[in-house]
């Protein structure tokens, strides 16, 4: 029984290597699973942060592997199963603008780890950036630096 679930694991994790390879080779993937600053949460969007944590503790939680979802081809992790079935009952509510890159970034067409502690809500939509001292330059200009990336983001996709 055991083997045959690792086997099962495998076999998922080998096709969704496969599977997105392919944007990861093109341009930016969807989500940012790369680790966040300080090297935590590799794999895992946003670094393994709980992006409903943000909007309901005001704060940078780390989720737990036992609260984990696959959504837009990526796994997050939760601090909760509440906060879990939160996301997944609205993610468009939830997940960080520009796929959890940091904001900052994709002004300029590039994409960058980001920082948990650098986040900021703005009209109900989480924003994540690289380290504090990018977030206080990109928030001297958040309007016009979230049209930017707005109109950025499909190019830095490609």
């Amino acid at each position: 029984m055991i083997r045959r679930k690792l086997i099962q694991m495998l076999s998922i994790a080998t096709l969704s290597a496969a599977v997105f390879a392919a944007p990861a080779i093109a341009g930016a993937p969807m989500v940012n699973m790369g680790a966040s600053t300080g090297g935590q949460g590799e794999g895992l969007a946003i670094g393994g942060f709980d992006p409903v944590a943000y909007f309901t503790e005001s704060k940078p939680v780390e989720g737990k592997s036992e609260f984990t979802l696959e959504h837009d081809g990526a796994m997050w992790q939760f601090a909760s199963m509440e906060n879990l079935e939160k996301f997944k009952a609205d993610p468009a509510s939830f997940a960080p603008q520009y796929g959890g890159y940091c904001a900052y970034a994709i002004t300029k067409g590039k994409t960058k780890s980001i920082d948990p502690a650098a986040w900021k809500i703005i009209d109900d939509k989480l924003y994540l950036n690289h380290t504090m001292a990018v977030q206080e330059k990109w928030l001297k200009n958040s309007a016009k630096d979230i049209q930017t990336a707005d109109a950025m983001w499909p190019a830095v996709l490609k």
